[in-house]
């Protein structure tokens, strides 16, 4: 019982050392971008963003579209947005030559 209780006590700190660090996912990427908002329409999408880089076909039922741009994707559900989403951009360092 004595062992127990003094392998409690040397575990319990442990986990009050870690740090936890969380980001927003609306921060993730650059706020500058202006996305279609939901509920759009293609033709809306279209108007504001011009023709887009790539446009799969309708997946499932209801059917979803996906239009990628370069710096994001759309998502409509038959014609509507449902969901827009920024690329994620790595940011490389440059080697030292």
């Amino acid at each position: 019982m004595n062992r127990l209780i003094t392998l409690l006590l040397i575990c319990l700190p442990a986990p009050l050392l870690a740090e936890t660090i969380e980001i927003p996912v609306g921060q993730q990427g650059q706020p500058s971008i202006s996305l279609p908002h939901r509920g759009e329409s293609k033709s809306a999408v279209l108007q504001r963003y011009g023709l887009a880089d790539e446009e799969h076909p309708a997946v499932g039922s209801p059917p979803i579209t996906r239009w990628d741009y370069r710096e994001f994707s759309v998502y409509f559900e038959y014609d509507h947005v449902v969901n827009s989403v920024i690329h994620h951009q790595p940011r490389y360092l440059k080697e030292q030559q």
